[in-house]
């Protein structure tokens, strides 16, 4: 059986040392873009997502993640007879890990001379999607949005350390996830109830 992990950051701080934790952990890493540029620079075994899925990457990269491959994979209960019969009728493996953080919109919006159309362009779709499936199915899948949870999880899934487990992680990253993803969705709510008439 396949162990597969998303990883689709636009913070890529700690990243090349996570996935090549997660490598020899066994697993096998998907990912997307500019990530998935930077691991393979370094060395390390990662599958584009358009080839995971089969479909390309297209409307100049706003639909990458959005398929049922990828979010088949996440929000699938283990255990669960019918979506294991959906999973195996569509070819869809398990995403055990997903670890994205979003576009930066916020950044972008801090610049004096953004215009609407750079502010439009930094509202992640395929990242939150992500996010919050992972977040919704957390009993099966650890969702990581920050590089401060990547050393940690890594610590308890090798067993490393006896603070804390895996499962109860998963339970604190999933809280952490929903506030990542209100938070953004509130920034750019803001923003447009400011800046637009």
């Amino acid at each position: 059986m396949n162990y597969y992990a998303l990883l689709s950051v636009s913070n890529k701080d700690g990243i090349v040392d996570f996935a090549d934790g997660l490598v020899r952990a066994g697993y096998q890493i998907i990912s997307s873009g500019g990530t998935h540029d930077v691991l393979q620079s370094e060395g390390i075994p990662v599958t584009k997502v358009s080839e995971y899925t089969g479909s390309p990457e297209i409307l100049n990269g706003r639909v990458k993640t959005l398929h049922p491959k990828i979010h088949g994979g996440i929000l699938a209960q283990r255990g669960n007879p019918s979506h294991d019969l959906d999973r195996n009728a569509n070819d869809i493996g398990l995403i055990d890990i997903v670890a994205v953080n979003l576009y930066p919109f916020k950044e972008t919006v801090a610049k004096p001379d953004v215009t609407l159309a750079d502010a439009i362009e930094n509202i992640d779709i395929g990242g939150p999607s992500m996010v919050r499936s992972a977040a919704k199915n957390y009993k099966d899948v650890a969702v990581l949005t920050n590089p401060n949870q990547y050393g940690i999880y890594l610590d308890a899934m090798n067993g490393n350390i006896s603070s804390v487990t895996v499962e109860e992680l998963r339970k604190q990253f999933m809280k952490e996830a929903f506030k990542h993803t209100a938070e953004y969705d509130t920034t750019i709510s803001n923003w447009m109830s400011d800046n637009l008439a």
